[in-house]
Parts: C-alpha cells; sequence; structure tokens
C-alpha cells in the first residue's frame, strides 16, 4: 500500500491525520483560540478537545481564552493577536468581507444558530405565525438589526412590534402576550425555574433563518501560511464535538466550569441535551460530510436572505467570507454513537 494511500485508511479509521499520530514526539505548537462569550455548553467540543488531549494529538497546546461583555476576542484575532476566533452567524462575516477585514471563516461547528423565540403557551401564541399578533415583541439591538430583518422581508413582522430587551426574562414571565428572543441551550430552562412554566420555543433555524454558526475563523494570512496548522485545529476540534456530544464529557464540563465559576451542572446538562434534540451541532450536511461541514448551495441561500432583508448589497463578494478547504472531509464520523 502506498504511503498516501495509507495514510487516508488510517485517517478514517482512526479520526485522526497521519501527521497527528507523530505529533507527541514534536514539540506542541502553541494556539490561542478566542471564543465570543464567556465559558459555557455551547462551547463544549473545544473544551473538551483540551480535556481529552485531542489537541496534544495534533501538535497544538491550545488556550482558550474566553470572550464576555468587555472582551473583543474577534478584534484582538483579526490583528494577530489571537489565532483563532469563535464566531457567531454568517452575517458577521460577510460584514467582515464588506469591510475589507481579511478573515476567513474555516469551519462551522453549529448547523444551527440556536437562537429562539418563546412565548407563553396557550395565550394564542402557539405557533411561528402566531407571533406576528404580538405587540410586544424583546428583541436587543442586535437582534433587530439582524434576524429581525429576516423576520420582516420573510414573514412580514413589523418595527412596531419590537420592545427593547435587558436580558432580563421578568417582563415576558409578567406579560403572557410578550414574545422574547433566547437561545434555545438556555432561556428555555431559566424561565421554567423562575416562572414555573415551560415556553412556547420556536428555533429560527427551523424557520429558514439559515446561516451556520459556532464558526471557527481566522486571518488570510494564517490559512495561506500555515494551512496544516488550520487543518489541525479545525479537525481536532470536530473530534472534540463529536466527544462532547456522544462520549464522556466530564473533564469538559469541570475546564467549563473553571473558567465560568457561575456555570451550574443543571445548565450544561440542559444545553448538551438541547443541542442533540434540536441538531445545532450534528444535523443536515454534518450528519454525511462531518461536524463543521459548510457548503456553497447554503452560503448563498443564507447571503440571498439577508440581501433580501436588506443586511447587505447583492454584489458583495460574500465567498470570499469563507473556505471549504478544511472540512467536509468526514472526520470524526467514526466516532458518533
Amino acid at each position: 500500500m502506498k504511503l498516501n494511500a495509507w495514510v487516508a485508511a488510517g485517517a478514517l479509521a482512526a479520526g485522526f491525520s497521519w501527521f497527528a499520530g507523530n505529533a507527541m514526539a514534536q514539540p506542541l505548537t502553541e494556539v490561542t483560540f478566542g471564543t465570543n462569550w464567556i465559558a459555557q455548553g455551547e462551547h463544549g467540543g473545544y473544551y473538551q478537545a483540551l480535556a481529552d488531549g485531542t489537541y496534544e494529538k495534533y501538535g497544538l497546546k491550545v488556550t482558550i481564552v474566553p470572550g464576555g461583555p468587555r472582551a473583543n476576542n474577534r478584534m484582538l484575532m483579526s490583528v494577530g493577536k489571537l489565532d483563532f476566533y469563535m464566531g457567531g452567524s454568517m452575517i458577521q462575516a460577510f460584514s467582515a468581507v464588506e469591510k475589507d477585514i481579511p478573515t476567513i471563516v474555516v469551519a462551522a461547528h453549529f448547523q444551527k444558530e440556536p437562537q429562539v423565540l418563546l412565548s407563553h403557551p396557550g395565550q394564542g401564541l402557539d405557533t411561528f405565525a402566531d407571533l406576528k399578533k404580538s405587540n410586544d415583541i424583546l428583541l436587543s439591538k442586535d437582534g433587530v438589526a439582524t434576524f429581525f430583518q429576516w423576520m420582516k422581508a420573510e414573514f412580514g413582522f413589523r418595527d412596531e412590534q419590537v420592545k427593547p430587551f435587558g436580558f432580563n426574562p421578568a417582563p415576558f414571565i409578567a406579560n403572557k402576550a410578550a414574545v422574547q428572543q433566547g437561545y434555545v441551550t438556555s432561556e428555555p430552562l431559566t424561565i421554567e425555574k423562575a416562572a414555573g412554566f415551560k415556553p412556547n420555543v420556536f428555533l429560527l433555524a427551523d424557520h429558514g433563518f439559515s446561516t451556520y454558526s459556532t464558526t471557527v475563523e481566522t486571518r488570510r494570512e494564517v490559512m495561506e501560511k500555515n494551512p496544516d496548522l488550520v487543518q489541525r485545529f479545525v479537525d481536532a476540534s470536530t473530534i472534540g464535538w463529536y466527544n462532547y456530544l456522544y462520549g464522556d464529557n466530564t473533564k469538559a464540563k469541570e475546564l467549563i466550569k473553571r473558567d465560568n465559576p457561575e456555570m451550574t451542572d443543571e445548565l450544561l446538562n440542559f444545553s448538551h441535551a438541547k443541542m442533540k434534540e434540536y441538531g445545532i451541532v450534528d444535523s443536515g450536511d454534518a450528519q454525511t460530510l462531518g461536524i463543521g461541514a459548510m457548503t456553497d448551495a447554503r452560503m448563498k441561500d443564507f447571503f440571498d436572505k439577508m440581501v433580501k432583508a436588506g443586511l447587505f448589497k447583492p454584489d458583495l463578494d460574500y465567498t470570499k467570507a469563507y473556505t471549504l478547504r478544511f472540512v467536509n472531509k468526514g472526520v470524526g464520523l467514526n466516532l458518533k454513537k
């Protein structure tokens, strides 16, 4: 068997690249990865790869730099202070192209953005279409500027329906006619514990908001000068996500709680369960191409929707926002249980 064929077969069988199996004999490459918020279950795959030694098996010594309200890890990555960054939706990546910022998405570990709208059950707001009847849709400024513009263009929602959202569930709980934004992995539990009822949950991704999320971004310079490093980080992170979802994630959860002492086991377990239930990480193309998958067709679909919503001009070369070079290789599929 020729070396290249042996390498490919070994990668498929073990879930590791050939060079990863030999990386322990080499000095580890130091890598910094900035997240976009404080440590939480939605970052679990990266903490898993750190906790179980997957990054080291790929020759990487990874430092996770948590984000937060006073952090700007995206900027730190774009100016070379961080190697990789955990992006949000593709809106940010398209905006980077628009502003000529030389960053690029190299993987998307969430097939669905976990953004949801919540409503009170039994109040005539039990379907997504019903939400247009509410005049108290509680949204953040960022929500208004992004997904609500799509809701207006696609479904006819109106600006006058929006009320400011201060990331406090109390106004929603007190107003049975209200609708509130949130994440499927956290807010439904918060509201149930505070108010004693389970809200209706509408995942925007399941209604056509087709962005990828929890992306891995880096600078074009890094991708062009050190593609091997990018590939190893993407592959190791992807394997981390398989092991977090389907394996023993105890050590990863401990690391998350180390970086975020306010995090609870209850919320971590809820987040893990909802990511699996709703196919946030492992659904669609990821089921055949592997976690982290991206396709040109999906990118075009979302960009066209954002053009219709008025967020971008149709002549923007959105394809500069991402590359498929490092994904869709089936890495880690054998680890799924």
